[in-house]
C-alpha cells in the first residue's frame, strides 16, 4: 500500500515514525528511572521532563524533515519529472542541477545520461527526418491530386466514424456542423440510408449508389459508397457536391488511418489514453467572476491519437451582452466594437458543445472556464456532461504539488513557446495547453497511468490546488 504513496509522503511518514519511536523510548526510559528512584514526589518532575523532551524531539524531527523535504525529497521528485519530460515528451531544456545540489553526483550523472541518450536520439531523428521529408512530399502530391477531384470524398470506419475527409467533404459536412475526425457520420447524415447502403456494400463487395439525407433533413446528396479492398470501412463520395474553393486556397486532406482499426470502445475509465479524443479549450472573459462576468472568446482544438489536429479548431468571438471593461481589454485585446455582430453565448456555446461531442474536455484550471458555460446551459439547450481533465492537476501529478502550475510555468517546463501575439487569446492558450497535454500523455503512461480512470484517480488527490486557484 505504501508504494502507492508519493516519495515525499513516504518520507514524511518515516519521520513521523522516528518521532513516535523517540517519544516511546524517552517515556520508557523516564518511567524506569522513576520506578527505580521510588520517590512519588518526583512524578511531577519526570512528567515535566517528558513533556520538554517530547516537544524538543518533535521540533527537532520536524526541522530535520523540512530540511530533508526541501533539499532531498523535492529535488528527487523534480529530477524524476525532468527525466521523464526528456525521455517521453521530447523536452531538451537544461536540467536544474542547482536545485539538486545536495543529491551528490546523482543529478550530474542523470543529466549526463540524458544528454547521451538525447545525442543518440538526435542521430536517429536525423535519419528519420530524411524519410519523413520524402513521405511528406508524397503526401503533398497525394493531397494535391485528391483535392483536385471535383467531388467531396471521405473515408469511414465500419462503425461509421470519420477517418479521412478532403476539403470538399469538409464543406459538405460544415453545412451541418463542424467536420471532425472520429466523429460519427450519424451526426451529419440520417442513419437509415447510410446503414442500408453499407449493408449492401458488405453483402456484395461492390460499389453502391445511394441517396443520403442530412440529419436536419434540409439537404440530400447523391452518393457512391466504395469498399476499401482489404482495409475495413468504406469510401463515401458525394457525387453532386462540388466545392466552391478558390484555386489558390489551401485544400487540406485530414486523416488518421489508425481510426480504421479502432477496437470496440470500453467504458471511459478503462480506455487507454491514446485512444481518447480530447477537445482542449480556453476562454477570454469580461472579468474573473463566473457568476456575473461573461465570455468574449472561445478557442478550442482537437487532439486525436495523441496528436493535435491543426485543421480542427474553433476560434469564436462572443458578444457578452455587457460592456467589456477596459482592464479586461488590456489583457485579451478584445473590445466592444470587435464583438458587435458576434453570436451570443447561447449560440456560441452550442457550437462548442457540438465540437466537443464524444470527447474529453481539457482546460487549464477547467472549473473556471466550465463555470461560465454551465451557467448558460439552459440558454444553450445543452447539458455539459462531458468528462473533464485539468492540466493544472496533470502538472501536479507529474511535477509535484509544491511546484508552480500556471500555464506559463508548465510551458517552460515542457519547452513550449507561446508566441506573444497569441498569449491571452483563447485559441493561443488552448493550443499551448494542447501541446502541454500531448507532451504529458506519454509521461503519464510512463508512470503507469495508462487509462483515463487511472489518471483521474491521481488528479483527484490534488483537487485542493483548484480550490485554491478559484
Amino acid at each position: 500500500m505504501l508504494t502507492r504513496l508519493s516519495l515525499r509522503i513516504r518520507i514524511f511518514l518515516f519521520f513521523c515514525l522516528l518521532a513516535l519511536g523517540g517519544l516511546v523510548v524517552s517515556s520508557v526510559a523516564l518511567w524506569f528511572s522513576y520506578v527505580r528512584l521510588d520517590n512519588p514526589e518526583l512524578l511531577t518532575a519526570f512528567v515535566f521532563a517528558e513533556i520538554l523532551i517530547g516537544f524538543g524531539m518533535l521540533a527537532m524531527v520536524a526541522g530535520v524533515w523540512l530540511l530533508f523535504d526541501d533539499n532531498i525529497a523535492k529535488p528527487i521528485e523534480r529530477l524524476s519529472a525532468e527525466l521523464r519530460a526528456r525521455a517521453h515528451a521530447g523536452v531538451s531544456t537544461d536540467m536544474d542541477l542547482q536545485a539538486a545540489r545536495y543529491l551528490g553526483d546523482l543529478a550530474p550523472a542523470a543529466a549526463g545520461l540524458a544528454d547521451r541518450l538525447s545525442d543518440k536520439t538526435l542521430n536517429i531523428a536525423e535519419a528519420v527526418a530524411v524519410e519523413t521529408a520524402h513521405l511528406a512530399a508524397e503526401k503533398q502530391r497525394l493531397t494535391a491530386l485528391l483535392t483536385e477531384i471535383p467531388v467531396a470524398m471521405l473515408l469511414a470506419s465500419p462503425t461509421h466514424k470519420i477517418v479521412l475527409y478532403d476539403a470538399q467533404a469538409a464543406e459538405v459536412l460544415a453545412q451541418i456542423c463542424h467536420p471532425r475526425l472520429n466523429a460519427s457520420l450519424f451526426e451529419y447524415l440520417k442513419p437509415g440510408p447510410l446503414e442500408d447502403a453499407y449493408s449492401k456494400l458488405v453483402k456484395t463487395g461492390m460499389d453502391v449508389e445511394c441517396k443520403l439525407i442530412s440529419i436536419d433533413e434540409n439537404q440530400s446528396y447523391s452518393a457512391r459508397m466504395k469498399p476499401l479492398g482489404d482495409a475495413p470501412g468504406y469510401m463515401l463520395i458525394f457525387e453532386d457536391s462540388t466545392a466552391r474553393i478558390s484555386p489558390d486556397a489551401a485544400r487540406p486532406l485530414v486523416y488518421d488511418f489508425e481510426l480504421l482499426h479502432t477496437a470496440a470502445e470500453d467504458a471511459l475509465e478503462n480506455r487507454a489514453l491514446p485512444d481518447l479524443c480530447f477537445v482542449v479549450f480556453d476562454t477570454e472573459t469580461t472579468g474573473l467572476l463566473p457568476h456575473k462576468d461573461e465570455i468574449v472568446q472561445i478557442g478550442a482544438v482537437r487532439v486525436i491519437k495523441g496528436r493535435i489536429v491543426d485543421s480542427e479548431q474553433l476560434n469564436m468571438l462572443v458578444n457578452p451582452g455587457i460592456p467589456i471593461p477596459a482592464a479586461s481589454t488590456k489583457v485579451h485585446k478584445i473590445n466592444d466594437r470587435m464583438v458587435q455582430g458576434a453570436p451570443d453565448i447561447a449560440k456560441a456555446g452550442k457550437v462548442f458543445h457540438q465540437f466537443a461531442r464524444d470527447a474529453v474536455i481539457v482546460a487549464h484550471n477547467a472549473p473556471f472556464d466550465m463555470a461560465f458555460l454551465r451557467r448558460h446551459a439552459d440558454d444553450m439547450g445543452v447539458e455539459w456532461t462531458h468528462p473533464i481533465l485539468d492540466t493544472v492537476l496533470l502538472s501536479a501529478v507529474l511535477f509535484g504539488a509544491s511546484d508552480t502550475h500556471t500555464l506559463d510555468a508548465l510551458c517552460e517546463r515542457l519547452d513550449i513557446t507561446i508566441p506573444d501575439a497569441l498569449r491571452h487569446t483563447a485559441l493561443g492558450d488552448a493550443l499551448a495547453t494542447a501541446e502541454a497535454l500531448v507532451k504529458m500523455l506519454p509521461m503519464l503512461q510512463a508512470r503507469g497511468m495508462t487509462t483515463f480512470g487511472a489518471v483521474l484517480v491521481e488528479t483527484r488527490k490534488h483537487g485542493r490546488l483548484l480550490e485554491d486557484l478559484n
